[in-house]
C-alpha cells in the first residue's frame, strides 16, 4: 500500500488532476497556486484521493 496515493496537498492539486481528487479540491489547488505566485498567502490544506476511498471500500467489502 503507498500511502503517498491516497493524501495530496492541495498546492499540488489542479485542473487536470479532477478525476483523482474532484472538482472543487482541484479548483482550491489552482486558486492556491494563482494566488500564491501573486504574493497572496493562502493556507495549505490536504486533500484525500479517490485512491483512498477506493482502498476503504475494498478493504471493508462495500463494493455493493
Amino acid at each position: 500500500m503507498n500511502s503517498s496515493k491516497f493524501i495530496l496537498p492541495l498546492r499540488a492539486a489542479g485542473l487536470t488532476d479532477i478525476a483523482e481528487v474532484g472538482g472543487k479540491n482541484a479548483s482550491l489547488g489552482e486558486m492556491i497556486q494563482h494566488l500564491s505566485a501573486v504574493g497572496i498567502n493562502i493556507p495549505d490544506g490536504f486533500i484525500i484521493t479517490v485512491a483512498a476511498y477506493r482502498h476503504f471500500m475494498d478493504a471493508n467489502r462495500l463494493e455493493e
